[in-house]
């Protein structure tokens, strides 16, 4: 499942660098499927098509957040979430409403990163 990041978050930016998707940002800063991909264009659920390069409403305007379409939990790259492991404040949660297996992680992972 995706990560999330919950209000208890101290807006330290320390998750942010850590990310291999490039699916953490700082809250108020519009995001891109392109930032720290190979992504040209998405498809998204409704079937429609977005350019990957085109910015993004911000998950949240407070605080750091995580674009869940991005998020693998580090499948492919590391153990571990690492935004977990480097949270002072323990805020990196698994997100309820984005279960993935392990497999699915995985097809993500390929596909951001063809």
């Amino acid at each position: 499942m995706a990560i999330m990041i919950t209000d208890e978050c101290i807006n330290c930016g320390a998750c942010e660098p850590e990310c291999p998707n490039t699916a953490i940002y700082e809250g108020g800063i519009a995001w891109k499927w392109s930032d720290g991909t190979d992504l040209n264009e998405v498809e998204m659920e409704d079937g429609s098509k977005v350019d990957a390069k085109e910015d993004q409403n911000p998950v949240s305007d407070e605080f750091y957040y995580i674009v869940s379409g991005k998020c693998t939990e580090c499948t492919g790259f590391h153990e571990e979430p690492q935004c977990a492991a480097v949270c002072p404040v323990d805020c990196c949660v698994p997100d309820p409403d984005y279960v993935e297996t392990e497999g699915e992680l995985q097809v993500k992972k390929e596909w951001l990163h063809l």
